[in-house]
């Protein structure tokens, strides 16, 4: 045999090493190209991304705990997203709350009677310049008030229009026959005027006892204007005092002391001015006219009225020309003396301008006494710079400081109401 068996033998342990290097080697590459298709698998190319939702916070898978603990994000963009991370809209900023006004203890039970200073002094101030004309736009700083000559602080100050309560009284003596008419059409000018909450009442006059209140205090315009349709010439001696003095007492009682009351009160009367037969002087009526808030506005027709004055005595015409001065320049109001009637459109549309511009000024007086003495008021308004509009405050020159206990004194004629008895009559 050309083999020994030796021989065979060797080559029997050779192909068996053979083998086993083989698969040894075989089994190397395996496991490297597994490793290689792991690592493939985690880490994915670059040029083409993978295309997944971004995970909510139910849905994020787990992670490897980080070694590090990361900044906290409201958002994080989707792997391949530019735009950068937000945090959406701010909180409102904060705000400083006031510290509140501790509330003092409770002191007054609830029978208790709350006494509440109420000696203000009211004054209806009317503002013009040279030609009579009003000026509407005068600061509440540009005005003093002085009572006695002593500066006084005021407590309230508007220019906002407030309810006119006023009385229209007309003198129907024969002396005015000519002109009732158009006395009459001057009254429903004025009254056509009223606007809501104003009120007004008509007095016809002629003696003492006949002073006739034709329509007492009524808003209805229908109501006054056929009042004054009513009015007639009646003869008698003209008692002007008089009619001023029940007239103007009238306009100041009414609605006086309601609640909240800020009503203008006035008075407009059409006379001659001749006084003939009064029950009153003229000292008591100005003395009356002194606790009164009350304007007058006086249209005089007195160019009817003898001018010759006698030796001891003045004419008729300057007597009614001063009375019709004082009570307009006493109270605040105005006079008119026109020289026709086709004047009386014009001088009620002015006394109703007149009416509506006007301010109200209050003060508290530093004088509290109240002893039944006269107190003389004045009220001044700073002027502009400018130089040529002069600036003139108007209001009633004085109060009477009335003591709680007044009284007494003549009892005047009354104001007569249609249908009623016939007043006291002069004694």
């Amino acid at each position: 045999m050309l083999f020994s068996e030796q021989n065979l033998r060797r080559t029997g342990v050779l192909a068996i090493c053979c083998l086993i290097v083989l698969g040894l080697v075989f089994g190397s590459s395996v496991r490297a190209g597994s490793d290689i298709n792991l690592v493939s698998q985690e880490r994915p190319r670059s040029t083409q991304p993978a295309q997944q939702p971004s995970p909510s916070p139910a849905t994020t898978p787990a992670q490897p705990v980080p070694t590090t603990t990361p900044t906290p994000q409201t958002t994080r963009p989707a792997q391949g997203d530019r735009t950068a991370p937000t945090l959406g809209d701010p909180p409102p900023p904060p705000r400083l709350k006031p510290t509140p006004t501790p509330t003092p203890p409770e002191e007054i039970d609830a029978e208790s009677t709350i006494r509440i200073n109420a000696e203000l002094v009211q004054l209806h101030v009317r503002v013009i310049d040279r030609n009579n004309r009003p000026i509407n736009n005068v600061p509440e700083g540009a005005f003093h008030v002085f009572e006695d000559g002593v500066a006084q602080r005021i407590e309230s100050f508007t220019r906002e229009e407030v309810p006119i309560s006023y009385g229209l009284a007309v003198d129907t003596s024969g002396s005015l026959r000519s002109q009732l008419q158009s006395v009459i059409d001057a009254g429903k000018t004025i009254i056509n005027a009223n606007k809501p909450g104003d009120e007004t009442f008509l007095v016809r006059f002629i003696s003492s006892d006949k002073i006739e209140t034709v329509q007492d205090f009524t808003a209805s315009k229908e109501q006054l204007l056929d009042g004054l349709d009513s009015f007639y010439v009646e003869g008698g001696q003209t008692a002007v005092i008089d009619a001023v003095y029940l007239s103007a007492e009238h306009v100041s009682e009414y609605k006086k002391g309601d609640e909240g009351d800020r009503r203008r009160r006035a008075l407009i009367v059409i006379t001659d001015g001749e006084d003939r037969n009064s029950f009153y002087k003229q000292e008591q009526l100005f003395a009356r006219l002194r606790e009164e808030d009350v304007q007058i506005f006086v249209i005089g027709f007195v160019n009817e009225l003898e001018k010759e004055a006698g030796l001891i005595r003045k004419s008729p015409r300057e007597k009614a020309v001063n009375l019709i001065k004082k009570l307009a320049s006493e109270t605040g109001g105005r006079a008119f003396f026109p020289e026709s009637i086709s004047e009386l459109p014009q001088i009620a549309n002015e006394i109703i301008r007149d009416l509506r511009t006007q301010y109200v000024i209050a003060y508290n007086p530093t004088n509290k006494e109240q002893d039944g003495t006269y107190r003389a008021i004045k009220v001044t308004v700073d002027q502009p710079s400018d130089s040529s509009e002069k600036r003139i405050a108007l209001t009633r020159t004085g109060r009477l400081a009335r003591k709680e206990s007044q009284g007494g004194g003549p009892r005047p004629p009354a104001v007569r109401m249609p249908g009623t008895a016939t007043p006291n009559k002069k004694p």
